[in-house]
């Protein structure tokens, strides 16, 4: 059943059922020891009574045969085991027993018998089990007919307390049936019960998430289309010098233009991309990933473009470490992070990237997580700037080499993703810029001995 009434009902109904069933059990075991208390004491004064009778008044019984209302049978025995006497016929009867109480079994059914012995005689009187049993389910019958007519009152309460216990859970989904889609306000928990608390605090909480992630949305969509707009008036602007070059010397000009234009807007769009993937979202599939391994591809795959500007790029330390992440996610934050460096050294420059492996605790101290260091003898980034230079689109004034201002801005997702902290210095000699990404010591895993 997946209705939450229909459970409530089914469980409440069946517990009802099930304690009244029982309730009637130890009502009718009562009754039949009442019973059997009340009919033995009766077996035993009649016996006793009859004891104290003469002999001849064996010949005349006085107990009525027809009244078959009296269901006691008595039977009266010589000594010497001959049956004298018996109150009624009746096919099967118990024979000579033990004195005292007794239960016998006859091919009819089990008797209750009380025997006692007189002087000349042994008088039994006996009674059929069954009607005690039946006399205890009348009592029981009568003790919980009032019960058993107050089930269904019972039943229409139960179904009426279940429907006013189940309104809040209608209130809320009609006040959020009633919402808009733009709505992102939180949900009133007033005159909710305690147990539905949990559940609007986590729709409130989700509210909020979605809330802050459509806002970055159109704020990353504003962006775009204002950063966008500048190259694309630019291509256009380009496309129509094409269009009226007069030369030959003209035309290659302008070519050579438009196609630094389109690689300048293709650039921009892979950047939007890149991070339109990696925000707002956490690490897919989180996987070991060998950050040695990932520097290395990420080298050899932006050597060309440092050989092309005249810059030693390369790899000064690699130990080996691995951290917990998106291995796709990774290999673009250190994409981002070299051809940035590369971007804005000059020709005759250096890149150096470094993997350093996390550190064992010590005794009373914290472990150290991997880095991931990327420096640069470049032009470096003033201290007063290098906080701004994590928003996107955001370019120092004078820059000329080509860019987005995209770059620093995914790598800040990322490591935010993967619970990393990014922080910028000066680079070696105190010149150019040093950007380390510090893994967490929970999340790293040395590999390995030293690198050959």
């Amino acid at each position: 059943m997946s209705s939450l009434r229909a459970r409530l009902l089914a469980w409440l109904l069946s517990a009802v059922l099930l304690l009244g069933a029982a309730g009637g059990w130890v009502v009718y075991r009562n009754a039949l020891a009442e019973a059997d208390e009340f009919f033995d004491y009766h077996l035993r004064q009649t016996a006793l009574i009859l004891r104290d009778q003469p002999v001849e008044y064996l010949l005349a019984p006085q107990i009525p045969p027809a009244d078959a209302a009296y269901d006691f049978v008595v039977q009266v025995w010589s000594l010497d085991g001959v049956r004298v006497y018996l109150s009624r016929p009746h096919a099967v009867l118990p024979q000579i027993t033990t004195l005292g109480l007794a239960t016998v079994g006859t091919s009819e059914g089990r008797w209750r018998v009380y025997g006692v012995q007189a002087p000349t005689k042994v008088i039994q009187v006996a009674q059929p089990m069954s009607v005690r049993r039946e006399r205890a389910a009348q009592l029981a019958l009568q003790t919980l007919r009032p019960f058993a007519l107050l089930l269904p009152v019972l039943a229409i309460l139960i179904w009426l307390a279940v429907g006013k216990a189940l309104e809040p859970l209608q209130r809320l989904t009609a006040q959020l049936l009633a919402r808009r889609v733009n709505t992102l306000d939180p949900l009133s928990s007033a005159r909710l019960p305690d147990e539905v608390q949990p559940l609007v605090a986590a729709l409130n909480e989700l509210l909020e998430r979605l809330r802050a992630a459509l806002e970055r949305e159109r704020a990353f969509m504003a962006d775009a289309a204002h950063e966008l707009r500048t190259p694309l008036t630019a291509l256009h602007l380009q496309a129509g010098t094409l269009a009226r070059a007069a030369s030959e010397a003209e035309r290659t000009a302008a070519l050579a233009g438009l196609a630094a234009g389109v690689q300048r807007v293709t650039h921009l769009v892979g950047q939007l991309v890149s991070l339109a993937r990696q925000e707002p979202r956490a690490p897919a599939a989180p996987l070991p990933v060998r950050l040695d391994d990932a520097a290395r591809e990420v080298v050899a795959e932006l050597v060309p473009l440092a050989d092309a500007g005249g810059i030693d790029l390369g790899i000064c330390a690699a130990q080996p470490a691995s951290v917990t992440g998106d291995a796709e996610a990774l290999r673009t934050l250190l994409r981002n992070l070299v051809d940035n460096a590369v971007r804005y050294t000059p020709a005759g420059g250096r890149v150096d990237v470094s993997i350093e492996a996390p550190t064992a605790a010590a005794p009373g101290e914290a472990g150290r997580g991997a880095k991931l260091v990327v420096a640069d003898d470049g032009p470096g980034i003033p201290a007063a700037e290098r906080e701004r230079v994590f928003d996107r689109f955001y370019r120092r004034a004078g820059t000329a080499a080509p860019g987005s201002g995209l770059g620093l801005a995914i790598v800040q997702t990322i490591a935010a993703a993967h619970g990393a902290t990014v922080t910028l210095s000066d680079g070696p000699d105190g010149k150019g810029l040093a950007v380390t990404v510090a893994f967490p010591a929970s999340s790293n895993e040395q590999i390995g001995g030293p690198v050959k």
